[in-house]
């Protein structure tokens, strides 16, 4: 898979950390950077790539995740979670169709950074009668509003 990366400037080490674990697991990576302070504003860049297709995934870093999480969610067609543990990781596709996860960088350890992302990119979501219907609501309310 082609895999958007970005992060804010305290997030940069860890983001680069990851970024080869990510390649060697077989995907592509492009870093959207992290010179810029607004976090907001490289988050809505890949979240705007990854809207718009030309990313089939993204994976965003900041403190806490929960900032470049909100920003990403801004955007038309992008579905960010914020993810601390290995179960939520795998549900934010599984359940949500979600196409960018979010990671804390100040609240995370590397190794569990490592597996959250492993098992997110494994995951594969696939419609079905549990979480259709609500990710269905979703999609029907943002194409209305």
């Amino acid at each position: 898979m082609k895999i958007a990366v970005g992060c804010d400037p305290n997030a940069e080490e860890f983001k680069q950390q990851l970024i080869p674990f990510i390649e060697k697991l077989g995907h592509e990576v492009t870093d959207f950077g992290s010179d810029d302070s607004i976090y907001a504003n490289v988050a809505i860049e890949v979240a705007e790539n990854v809207a718009a297709k030309k990313f089939d995934r993204g994976i965003l870093f900041c403190g806490t995740g929960i900032g470049v999480m909100l920003a990403a969610n801004k955007v038309k067609g992008a579905y960010a979670a914020v993810v601390g543990d290995v179960y939520s990781a795998q549900r934010a596709c599984l359940s949500n169709n979600c196409n960018i996860i979010t990671i804390g960088s100040q609240v995370t350890g590397y190794k569990k950074a490592e597996v959250m992302i492993e098992e997110y990119l494994k995951a594969t979501y696939v419609y079905n009668e549990r979480s259709g219907k609500k990710v269905d609501r979703i999609l029907e309310y943002e194409r209305t509003h």
